[in-house]
């Protein structure tokens, strides 16, 4: 949706906060729909269980892009990630991100108490746009699988800190003479809620 993204303004906000309180902080962004990312394969499965030491050069070619973003999860403190709900789930380039970075040695790891995240003592607040409403107690709450998939994935990761804010009913923007202004002032009060100000 580009510039008339509402996870993507929500996201936006939330980083602006956090630079106002965060001011030595350092933010990294990461656009998405401008990565270049590619649906897993054969090959970048084999090249991704293939010791390090004994990869190719093409097989490193092919996890490049997967060791980046996850350095980047490595080395933030915090993240917040805007999530538009596309048929009831996750965006498709969404998944595609959390497919290149679901490595094992990296992200998590399995042992004999069984899988563990690696991404331990990380912060994460997701920003999520529904065309329509799937809130907690709402008649369609049973319909979002994104809430419930995200908050799994990353607690999978490590990431037990997790926090969201529902931009729901983002349908009535189609509508003419639709004030945006209005539609988006109690979901950037929820951003500025969570950093203790208004």
């Amino acid at each position: 949706m580009g510039d008339a993204s509402v996870s993507r303004h929500l996201s936006a906000l939330y980083a602006a906060k956090w630079v106002a309180a965060n001011p030595d902080g350092r933010v990294i962004a990461r656009d998405l729909t401008k990565s270049g990312l590619t649906p897993v394969d054969a090959a970048w499965v084999a090249a991704a269980y293939t010791p390090k030491p004994a990869r190719t050069p093409e097989q490193n070619a092919l996890l490049a892009l997967s060791d980046e973003l996850i350095d980047e999860l490595v080395e933030a403190e915090e993240y917040v990630i805007g999530i538009p709900m596309h048929n009831f789930s996750v965006a498709a380039n969404f998944k595609l991100w959390i497919d290149v970075v679901a490595r094992a040695g990296r992200t998590f790891s399995y042992g004999s108490g069984g899988p563990e995240g690696l991404l331990k003592g990380k912060k994460a607040t997701f920003a999520v746009a529904s065309a329509g409403v799937y809130g907690e107690g709402t008649a369609m709450a049973s319909y979002d699988f994104v809430k419930p998939y995200v908050t799994w994935i990353f607690q999978f990761f490590g990431v037990t800190d997790v926090k969201f804010v529902l931009a729901g009913g983002t349908a009535a923007l189609r509508a003419p003479g639709a004030d945006k202004k209005e539609f988006l002032q109690p979901y950037e009060e929820a951003v500025e809620a969570l950093f203790g100000s208004k």
